[in-house]
């Protein structure tokens, strides 16, 4: 008789606990955790606003307005107060008139022209500068920022056509799963890049363009691996159960299968995010990604290359950074994979040994 094929089960308290277990898988996930954090709060980090001051009595705090006008809609809500609201106002140059100012780290805009072009590493500027004289530091702790945001935005529009296209074919099965399987499979036969690169061609060069296109060509695994998992659970006694309640097939698909679905699925979407990273990178390193003179990594790795016989000081920072980043990414996804399967030999001896 043909044994029923294991399943991956969801993640509960034991697996996230499995997953801390394993060294490799928490560095990982500190390193992106770290890297999160200077994304969220590099305004904080590196910027040429004050992150708190008194200026004629009243306290200010423009970097921070900066850290929440990153959230949607914000900026319509929270403003800067006067005279940081002004766009020709230098609070660097008016520094003076502060009766007390908290500078960031960094205190130097990430598109901030200065004379020292090209200069190597020093107190004033950390990682040196560019071409442009603008400081590398600053640009990389605002790089970091675009990665994140292209890494998370275009998986999450990766997971979401991923899933539906997924659930759908494998909980249906017959010419509809077929339909979308032929589907999937004319995606996959396309060269992944030459395909983001096509698409870009059409469309402005930007960071929202990037992640839109991105996502829409990264959504292939996630729909296999959600198909497969539905194709296995589809017939098992709870999805039999709901069905005899009165469940309807959108209830049974997204609340009794999706959620016993997810395991491979989360595991895949970790090593996108490291795929999408990459991704960008080459982009911007092409011309079709980040727009100077805004930051990514991508463009730090091309201005590098492009001053790297008279600055070779400009190519160390961003390729340590993508390198550390991916890998991070590639560590957390294996330690996540091992830690969900319950399959892995290293989990069924430590249940055993409990």
């Amino acid at each position: 008789m043909v044994s029923e094929p294991a399943i991956m089960p969801p993640p509960t308290p034991a697996t996230w606990r499995r997953f801390l277990a394993r060294k490799r898988g928490l560095a990982g996930s500190i390193i992106l955790t770290i890297l999160i954090g200077i994304a969220i709060f590099a305004p904080v980090i590196a910027s040429d606003q004050p992150i708190v001051c008194r200026h004629k009595g009243t306290l200010h705090f423009p970097a921070l307005v900066d850290v929440l006008h990153r959230l949607p809609f914000a900026s319509s809500v929270i403003e800067k107060s006067p005279p940081f609201n002004r766009a020709d106002y230098d609070p660097k140059s008016n520094a003076e008139q502060y009766e007390f100012v908290v500078w960031p780290l960094i205190a130097i805009s990430p598109t901030e022209i200065t004379r020292d072009a090209l200069q190597p590493p020093s107190s004033q500027h950390w990682l040196g500068t560019d071409g442009s004289g603008r400081d590398i530091a600053s640009r990389m702790v605002h790089g970091a920022a675009v990665s994140v945001q292209v890494g998370i935005v275009s998986m999450s529009i990766a997971a979401l056509i991923g899933i539906v296209v997924g659930a759908v074919a494998g909980y249906s099965g017959g010419w509809l799963d077929a339909i979308l399987s032929r589907f999937i499979e004319i995606v996959i036969c396309f060269p992944e890049f030459f395909l983001i690169l096509c698409m870009m061609v059409w469309v402005q060069p930007s960071i929202v363009n990037v992640m839109i296109i991105v996502g829409l060509t990264r959504w292939t695994t996630i729909a296999r691996f959600t198909r497969g998992e539905f194709i296995k659970l589809r017939s098992r006694e709870f999805v039999t159960a709901a069905h005899a309640i009165g469940a309807g097939s959108t209830r049974v698909m997204f609340r009794h299968l999706l959620p016993n679905a997810l395991a491979p699925v989360l595991v895949t979407i970790v090593f996108g995010v490291a795929n999408a990273i990459l991704i960008e990178a080459g982009l911007s390193w092409l011309g079709f990604g980040v727009q100077p003179p805004n930051p990514s990594w991508g463009g730090l790795l091309r201005d590098a290359y492009t001053n790297i016989r008279v600055a070779p000081h400009m190519v160390y920072p961003p390729c340590v950074a993508i390198f550390v980043t991916v890998l991070a990414c590639n560590l957390a996804g294996d330690a996540l994979r091992e830690a969900l399967d319950a399959r892995d030999p290293t989990t069924t001896r430590k249940a055993s040994e409990a």
